[in-house]
């Protein structure tokens, strides 16, 4: 709806005086309705209104009458129901009709009386139909009623309730149904129906008296506890109710709505973890899955909530929350930073909901570029308006050694997928204005860092963000009225239509930081309705001048970011407003704004302590530090010894306390912490002191699995289970609790605490029943208190059977087997035991089944072939002659499989060279002690083994190896929550091995890596030398030389290197007197060699000469030489090159090619490259001979022969023929004059070294009358003259060039032959005719000249069968022959004479032969000079 925006100033103005009877008349007038309208009734919603005078409405504004309306239609909602529906319909029409009520003064009354007059016949109609609705459900409801009467399914008006009560008392269950027809009954025991019939008579008694059910359970047990339920139906339906029914045990016990039983059975099974979650590294941009096991299937899958942070989490497009066979687990299919956080599981129980815990660490993705920093996170959008928003985003962990220079912010318009940079950002803040964007479009925003490497990979998206005008709804005003409805009123219906805006108030900065200014203010009042946007100016403080800011779009928000401002300098600012009526005042000025420094980075945090947590994880704690732009921690560790720092956590931490996991037992590390803002990461704490990776000491878990081992007539003997959790330390003892089932009070039984887990408790009554409880005590204190044990009776034991077997332990699991140990029997019965009966029984199945066939007589067992993955139980049970006797407690579930990391018994040799067995557990704790023991029979024999203990590893070493030595070794680390243990069985083949070893370590000889090598260094000296194992410093070295030690000498060296183990001899000239047999006498420590080197005979003089060629090579090398000698190549195209390469040369080195002692100039030669180049294009006999090059200067000279007389020659020869002979190409066909030409094209032929072999049909042919071959240098070719038919076939040429062998075939027949046969018939006749055809053949010179006054005779021979016509042609035009003209023909000569000729005869004279085989024409020039003159011809020259 809409209401009057002011009541003044409509219509004409008027005089004070018509105003004054005006306002009189409008008085008496509102006086006499009042009362015509006093008795009026209006129950159609609308309250009476009072008018006012206009002098008295002229002082309430425009919003007062609004929120009076709104007032009046909420007053409206108290009414009748009737009233308000036709409220609502009046309404409803009225906006219908598109009214809108708008009076002023006496129009408003008159508007008004009008309003009621028509609503008051609207009511009259609507109050019509309402009647008439009213009746219509009366009928229908009447028929309802019938139908209900008639029949309906049942449903219960009084439910079962649950009942907990006593053993052999009776039970009671009763309901009441509502039912037509009656309906039938049945009752259910844990959904197995009850038939009194197939009980004992009188157990359960069932009855329906007129709808009240029940169900009498007499004499209850135990069984008895149960759901039950009653399901009644009949033809309209079924209901079914049910309860739960508790019989408790005996008094005092389990009693009441507290027990656990009772619990159960209302709330249904305890849900408990079986599987423990673990710490998840998982890496940015890759799937990552937390999952964990229940004890019992959750009913309600929904019930099961993941948290993050605490954060309920919900299913979503890259994360789902699942749950199947008693496994809950949380998925995430592309994993970003913002996933980094501790994750919980919850699930419901009966006695409190149950969780876990774990962190979740994200590691950063791979980068594109190698060096660029990681990914920034956390991009939040703020302060968003119509066209601008504040972008946020939290810095990186890790910048890879590279500072951050920028930022790179990338957005997506809607759902397009496609991202476009929008702006950069300085690397020295984490916050941006975005600024430019289209008011209504939804956007979302990422960021990259950027750094000297490169760019890193875009941070996730931020949250989807649509544009608008953040005040719009501060505007607006919702007040409810009705059956939910409301009226929405907005300031904007209240301005005027068309107003040119006021100036905007209140300018100031909202944001101010080093690289922009955020301005802000007010919206002008009054705006207008028209849209605004509103233009800024700026100006410096002192220059008086003020500086339109230009702006790429129109600016629609009270928000603008200034970004071109300078620093050092002070600005205020203005604003106006405009719409399309106009521009509006300026603003008044803003405070002067300067923009701020560069940002500080927070300082670390204080007081950084690392405790230890447990074995894999260290608790970090860190003073806060208390700024508001903190963002949160980065935490960074490194192992102690290396440099390198290594990020912990990529999403900043905000509390003072973290949890390090993932760390490696035993090792130390250091710690340090950094401060996050927007300005970045901050400076590193100190280092935390090296802390090892242990167990954390805390007192220890509750003892349990408390058993019976023996009982006399006042005592009973007691043993349990150690807790599961030692706390990390070593377990001092035991306090046992006692409890007489007839008692109240529990009584101590010790005050000390017990070392063992046996304790015989005495002064006991007999034939009473007892209960116990424990707790363990370490070093942190005492634990927790057990749950009660069962009950025992105290009841001396006369059985014959022997009593249970007691402390049963698993050790040295694997993945197939482990060990199994136990004691015997306190209680051995009527006789000695004489074996143990061990059977298993699978997780899950109640089948016992044996391990061995029969009894065993000792008290451990090695299991082998398990199945891995798979949990086994074991239990053992004494015998003696009277039996089995009674089982063990079982052990705990045991899961068979191979546990990363776990370490096996080391056997070996140490440096002293004893045989020893080593064991290291770095994650036992402190207290640990290693118990080590030989084939399962106790401690080992000090007189044989010494046993050294040091942290985490214990040694023990054998005295005197021998036989006795011989047997399994095991080992078992305690006071720690998990197995530590192995063992490893010493054979007398190991036994042999080691003792061999340990000789040669006590008696040790130096290792020899490389015996005595001989090698000829570049000058011609001899170098002899061996390599050893690396020696000490200490190291000895005796050289002997035909049995007489030798010492270094200017011509032999001897150089010792123990660092490497090296000996060498340098001999600088080798000469018979180094002839004989070299000793080297190596000594270290006690470790001692001898290696000898014999150089005589044969070997020597083989040595002596070569030492000698390379001295004098290296002597040639001296100046320049020779590289790559002289050596022939043959090119594709069947050229040879002479080529070779010279080396060590400088600008006056001279390059020089002979051929037979003559130098050639034709030879190349490269200085920059030194490569010499000689050509022989056809290479032929003539090119036979000695060809050498030469190279000289002042340092000396070199050479290079290449003889080409003999098999070098031969050799060139015969790979031009193959090169030739590879070249051939296709065989042609062509027609000559003659007749059919098959040929073929090579690149090079050799007839000496070159055959070639043509066949017609498999046929050889041979040169004869009609055939013909021959070759050319490049061509091979066979004529068929005056072709056949019967040479018509396969024609085969075959060319051999050494072993090369190629064959060409081609064919000459169909259409190949006539082709070639029509263009030898062409060829033939155009032979014939260019043999008979007219022709001028010889005679006319090409350009004559002539004096005048001359005679001119042209003579010229022709030819031509049949003799061709003849005539002369000047200038293209024919020669009259008349006066000084004349023609004569002889034979075959033409002749014409001129005579006497001048200046008129000069030009081009032709002579035109013609027959009937063709024409051709001969031409010449003549010219005529005067007496006296040069002729033109001669001039020139």
């Amino acid at each position: 709806m809409t209401l009057p925006h002011s009541l003044g100033g409509a219509g004409d103005p008027q005089p004070p005086q018509a105003m004054e009877v005006h306002r009189l008349e409008h008085r008496q007038e509102e006086e006499r309705k009042e009362e015509r309208q006093h008795s009026l009734h209006m129950g159609s919603s609308m309250q009476r209104h009072t008018f006012r005078s206009s002098e008295e409405e002229h002082e309430f504004s425009a919003a007062d009458y609004a929120l009076a309306a709104a007032l009046a239609l909420t007053a409206s909602s108290e009414l009748s129901w009737e009233a308000q529906l036709r409220h609502q319909t009046s309404a409803v029409e009225l906006e219908e009709r598109g009214q809108k009520r708008v009076g002023f003064g006496n129009d408003w009354e008159r508007t008004e009386i009008a309003f009621l007059r028509t609503h008051r016949l609207l009511r009259q109609r609507r109050d019509w139909k309402m009647l008439r609705q009213r009746t219509e459900e009366k009928v229908q409801e009447a028929k309802e009623l019938r139908e209900l009467c008639s029949g309906r399914g049942p449903w219960f008006w009084i439910p079962l309730r649950s009942h907990a009560v006593w053993e052999h008392t009776t039970v009671l269950l009763t309901c009441t149904v509502q039912a037509s027809p009656p309906p039938q009954v049945t009752w259910y025991k844990n959904d197995t129906r009850i038939d009194p019939r197939l009980f004992p008579a009188g157990k359960y008694r069932i009855t329906n008296n007129y709808g009240l059910l029940s169900l009498e359970i007499r004499r209850c047990t135990i069984e008895d506890s149960a759901t039950y339920t009653v399901r009644v139906n009949n033809a309209y339906g079924q209901a079914s109710s049910f309860a739960k029914v508790l019989v408790r045990t005996y008094l005092g016990k389990d009693a009441g709505f507290d027990s656990e039983i009772f619990k159960r059975s209302m709330f249904g099974p305890s849900v408990e973890f079986t599987s423990v979650l673990k710490p998840v590294f998982a890496r940015e941009k890759e799937p990552f899955s937390l999952s964990c096991l229940f004890s019992e299937d959750v009913l309600d899958a929904e019930s099961i909530q993941w948290f993050q942070d605490g954060r309920l989490l919900r299913s979503l497009r890259r994360r789902k929350i699942l749950y199947a066979d008693r496994q809950a687990s949380l998925k995430v299919s592309c994993t970003y930073k913002e996933d980094e956080g501790l994750y919980t599981v919850q699930v419901p129980s009966p006695f409190g909901p149950r969780e876990q815990s774990t962190y979740v660490l994200v590691r950063d993705a791979e980068a594109e570029n190698p060096g660029a920093p990681g990914s920034p996170l956390n991009v939040r959008c703020l302060d968003v308006n119509r066209d601008c928003l504040i972008l946020t985003w939290a810095p990186p962990s890790d910048t890879r050694g590279n500072a951050i220079t920028a930022y790179s912010i990338e957005r997506c318009q809607g759902d397009s997928g496609e991202w476009v940079p929008c702006h950069e950002a300085p690397g020295g803040t984490c916050r941006c204005p975005i600024q430019g964007l289209i008011e209504g479009q939804s956007y979302r925003f990422r960021v990259r860092a950027i750094s000297k490497a490169g760019s890193s990979l875009p941070s996730k998206a931020s949250e989807l963000v649509v544009m608008g005008d953040r005040d719009a709804a501060q505007r607006k005003t919702e007040i409810p009225f009705g059956l939910g409805n409301k009226i929405t009123i907005s300031t904007d219906d209240f301005e005027d239509t068309v107003t040119i805006p006021s100036p905007p108030t209140n300018v100031h900065a909202s944001e101010i930081r080093e690289a922009y200014v955020v301005l802000a203010w007010e919206e002008p009042r009054p705006r207008g309705r028209a849209p605004l946007t509103y233009s800024l100016e700026k100006s410096v403080i002192g220059s008086g001048t003020w500086e339109a800011i230009s702006t790429e779009s129109p600016v629609k928000s009270p928000r603008f970011a200034v970004l071109d401002l300078e620093k050092k300098k002070s600005y205020v600012f203005r604003v106006r407003a405009m719409n399309q009526y106009g521009l509006s005042d300026p603003s008044e000025p803003s405070e002067p704004i300067a923009l701020r420094g560069q940002p500080a980075t927070l300082p670390p945090p204080a007081q950084v302590q690392a405790f230890r947590d447990t074995q894999t994880s260290v608790s970090l704690t860190w003073d806060p530090v208390k700024d508001p732009e903190l963002l949160g921690y980065y935490i960074y560790s490194r192992e102690v010894g290396s440099s390198e720092w290594q990020t912990v956590n990529n999403k900043p931490i905000q509390g003072t306390r973290f949890t390090v996991p993932g760390l490696r037992t035993g090792k130390e590390y250091e710690f340090c912490v950094r401060s996050v803002s927007e300005a970045g990461v901050g400076e590193s704490s100190a280092a935390t002191e090296p802390i090892r990776v242990k167990q954390a000491l805390a007192t220890p878990s509750a003892p349990y699995g408390f058993a019976l081992l023996n009982c006399g007539k006042n005592e009973m003997v007691i043993g349990w289970k150690p807790p599961k959790r030692r706390g990390g330390g070593k377990i001092l003892g035991y306090f046992l609790d006692q409890h007489d089932s007839e008692e109240l009070d529990w009584h101590a039984v010790n005050q000390q605490p017990i070392p063992t887990r046996v304790c015989k408790v005495s002064d006991l009554r007999e034939g009473h029943f007892y209960e116990f409880r424990a707790r363990a005590a370490n070093w942190a204190g005492v634990g927790e208190l057990s749950a009660p044990s069962s009950l025992f009776e105290c009841k001396e034991w006369t059985m014959p059977q022997p009593g249970p077997p007691y402390d049963v332990r698993v050790s040295e699991v694997r993945a197939t087997s482990l060990m199994l140990q136990w004691e015997p029997p306190l209680y051995t019965g009527a006789g000695p035991v004489t074996g143990y009966h061990v059977s298993f029984q699978e997780e899950g199945s109640e089948q016992w089944k044996p391990v061995t066939p029969g009894p065993i007589s000792g008290t451990h067992l090695r299991v082998s072939d398990l199945q891995p993955g798979k949990s086994y139980v074991f239990q053992v049970q004494a015998m003696n002659s009277a039996g089995l006797g009674q089982p063990s407690m079982p052990t705990d579930p045991v899961l068979l499989e191979d546990k990363p990391g776990a370490h096996e018994i080391e056997v070996g040799v140490d440096e002293e060279g004893f045989i020893y067995l080593a064991f290291e557990a770095p994650e036992a704790p402190d207290s640990s002690e290693f118990q080590w023991s030989k084939d399962y029979k106790g401690p080992l024999d000090p007189q044989r083994v010494k046993i050294e203990d040091t942290v985490n590893k214990s040694k023990v070493i054998l005295k005197e190896p021998g036989l006795e030595d011989l047997g399994t070794y095991s080992v078992i680390v305690t006071d720690d929550d998990e197995d530590i243990s192995a063992s490893h069985t010493l054979t007398e083949e190991e036994l042999e091995k080691l003792k061999k070893l340990s000789h040669e370590i006590r008696n040790p000889v130096i290792k020899l890596i490389s015996g005595w090598n001989v090698d000829i260094l570049e000058r011609g000296e001899v170098r002899l030398w061996l390599e050893v194992e690396k020696l000490s410093p200490a190291a000895e070295l005796h050289l002997i030389f035909n049995n007489k030690e030798i010492f270094s000498s200017p011509n032999r060296k001897i150089n010792f290197d123990r660092e490497k183990g090296l000996v060498e001899v340098i001999i600088q000239n080798l000469s018979e007197e180094d002839k004989g047999s070299y000793t080297a006498q190596l000594q270290d420590g006690k470790a001692k060699n001898q290696i000898t080197l014999t150089l005589v005979d044969d070997d020597f003089d083989k040595l002596l000469r070569q030492a000698d060629a390379k001295r004098r090579d290296w002597k040639r090398k001296q100046g320049p030489y020779f590289e790559q000698p002289l050596q022939w190549k043959v090119t594709e195209d069947c050229q040879v090159q002479l080529t070779c390469k010279v080396t060590n040369t400088k600008k006056e080195t001279r390059f020089q090619w002979f051929f037979q002692r003559a130098e050639m100039p034709d030879g190349q030669y490269d200085p920059e490259t030194g490569t010499g180049l000689l050509c022989i294009e056809e290479l032929s006999k003539k090119d036979k001979g000695i060809y050498r090059a030469m190279v000289s200067d002042d340092r000396g000279e070199d050479d290079t022969i290449l003889d080409l007389t003999g098999d070098a020659l031969d050799a060139i020869f015969t790979e031009l023929g193959r090169i030739g002979a590879l070249s051939a190409t296709p065989l042609k066909i062509q027609g000559t004059e003659e007749g059919i030409r098959i040929f073929s094209k090579v690149k090079y032929y050799n007839v000496e070294y070159m055959k070639t072999t043509w066949f017609h049909k498999d046929k050889r042919l041979e040169s004869g009358d009609r055939i013909r071959t021959g070759t050319t240098l490049d061509e091979i070719w066979l004529h068929i003259l005056d072709p056949k038919d019967s040479d018509k076939g396969k024609y085969t040429l075959e060319i051999a060039a050494g072993k090369e062998v190629r064959q060409l075939s081609t064919d000459l027949s169909g259409q190949a032959f006539e082709d070639a046969m029509a263009e030898h018939q062409r060829l033939k006749a155009l032979a014939i005719i260019e043999k008979n055809r007219a022709k001028v053949v010889r005679g006319l010179p090409d350009v004559a000249t002539i004096m005048e006054d001359k005679t001119l005779c042209l003579t010229c021979v022709i030819s031509g069968d049949p003799t061709p016509e003849i005539s002369w042609l000047k200038n293209d035009q024919p020669v009259t022959f008349l006066d000084r003209y004349r023609m004569e023909v002889r034979g075959t000569e033409v002749t014409i004479t001129i005579e006497k000729v001048n200046s008129d005869d000069s030009g081009r004279y032709g002579v035109f032969v013609k027959n009937k085989y063709g024409s051709e024409t001969g031409q010449v020039t003549i010219s005529v000079f005067k007496h006296g003159d040069e002729p033109k011809e001669l001039k020139s020259m």
